[in-house]
C-alpha cells in the first residue's frame, strides 16, 4: 500500500511540477478565474463564462509574474475562450486528446480555487461524453463531450487545466456540477478547431437545422443492412427553420447528416460550422420504415436556443 501511495504521489507531484507554471489566475473587473498559456505568441485558453463581456483583464501566474491581456475571442457554445497577453509569459503548456481518457484514468486539476493560486486536485475521469445544459437567459446551450471527474474543484478553478499522467492538458475545467463531481471542456479535434478559429477571427460562426431530438435504436432490419445501431429521432422540428423547409418531419430517424453517421445531437453539431452555411446538405433520414433523403441548407446561428 506504502509502494502505490508513493507512487500515486509521485505521479501527482510530478504533474503538478509540469502544468502549474503554465496556468494563470485571471482577474476582471467583475469576477475570476483560471487561464492556460497554450501558444508560445502569448494566447492563453480559459472558459468564454469566466470572461463574460469583459474585454481585458491581468493574469498572474504561479511565480508572481502579472500581466495584462486582452479578449481575442468567446464562443460560449463551447465554453472557450481565448486571451492574448500584453507581455511576456511562461512556455506553453502540451496539451493533449481528451479522445484518448479512459473511464477510471488519473487526471489533475489545476487552477485558482478561491483566489488560492496554483492549488492542486487530484482525481479520476468518471464519466466521457456528458453533455452540460447552460441556461443564458431564456436560451438553453449544451456543452458536448464534457468529460466528468471526481477531482475536487472550487470557484475560481473554471478555465484552469484538467491534465493527465504525463502533464499533457486534456480539458479545460469549466463547472462544478455538484459535490465530488467536477466537469470540463475537452481538448480534442473539435475544441481544437474552435479554438484557432477564435485566435484567427475572434468568433465562431455556426450553422443550425432548427431539430430537437433525442438518440434512438434503429430497427434490427435497418440496423443489419447498414450497419448503424442509433440515430437521432426527431421530437420536434422549428417552424420556418431550414429542417422545415427540407422536408423533415417530428417522427422521422435521423441517419446521416452530410453523409456522416449520427446518434445524438452532438454528431450533427460537430458538423454545423462556419463552411455548411448556405450549402445544401444531404440527409438520410427512416421515415415509415423506408429511408428518406432530404436537402437541408443550414442557416447562420444567431442567438437562438436550438443548436441542430
Amino acid at each position: 500500500m506504502d509502494e502505490a501511495m508513493d507512487a500515486y504521489s509521485r505521479a501527482v507531484s510530478t504533474v503538478a511540477k509540469t502544468v502549474t507554471p503554465h496556468v494563470a489566475g485571471v482577474q476582471l473587473a467583475r469576477g475570476s478565474g483560471s487561464a492556460v498559456v497554450f501558444a508560445e505568441d502569448g494566447h492563453l485558453l480559459t472558459d468564454a463564462h469566466v470572461v463574460s463581456d469583459h474585454r481585458r483583464g491581468v493574469a498572474t501566474f504561479a511565480d508572481g509574474s502579472e500581466v495584462p491581456f486582452d479578449v481575442v475571442g468567446a464562443d460560449p457554445l463551447s465554453d472557450l475562450a481565448v486571451l492574448r497577453a500584453r507581455g511576456a509569459t511562461p512556455a506553453a503548456a502540451v496539451l493533449g486528446d481528451a479522445d484518448r481518457l479512459v473511464v477510471g484514468q488519473l487526471v489533475v486539476a489545476v487552477g485558482n480555487p478561491l483566489g488560492f493560486s496554483g492549488t492542486v486536485t487530484a482525481g479520476v475521469v468518471s464519466a466521457l461524453g456528458r453533455a452540460l445544459p447552460v441556461r443564458q437567459g431564456r436560451t438553453t446551450r449544451v456543452i458536448e463531450d464534457v468529460i466528468q471527474t471526481d477531482a475536487a474543484l472550487n470557484p475560481g478553478n473554471s478555465g484552469g487545466a484538467l491534465a493527465d499522467s504525463a502533464g499533457r492538458v486534456v480539458g479545460i475545467n469549466t463547472a462544478v456540477a455538484g459535490i465530488g463531481l467536477g466537469l470540463a471542456v475537452p481538448i480534442n479535434t473539435t475544441t481544437r478547431r474552435i479554438i484557432d478559429t477564435l485566435v484567427v477571427e475572434g468568433r465562431v460562426r455556426r450553422a443550425y437545422l432548427g431539430v430537437v431530438g433525442v438518440p434512438a435504436p434503429l430497427p434490427d432490419d435497418i440496423a443489419e443492412r447498414t450497419g448503424q445501431r442509433a440515430g437521432l429521432r426527431v421530437r420536434e422540428v422549428v417552424s420556418g427553420g431550414p429542417a422545415d423547409r427540407a422536408g423533415l418531419r417530428a417522427g422521422d430517424l435521423v441517419l446521416t447528416v452530410g453523409r456522416t453517421r449520427v446518434s445524438d445531437a452532438q454528431g450533427i453539431q460537430r458538423q454545423l460550422f462556419a463552411e455548411v452555411i448556405g450549402t445544401a446538405l444531404p440527409i438520410t433520414v427512416l421515415r415509415n420504415g423506408a429511408m428518406v433523403d432530404v436537402y437541408a441548407t443550414p442557416a447562420e446561428l444567431v442567438g437562438r436556443g436550438h443548436l441542430t
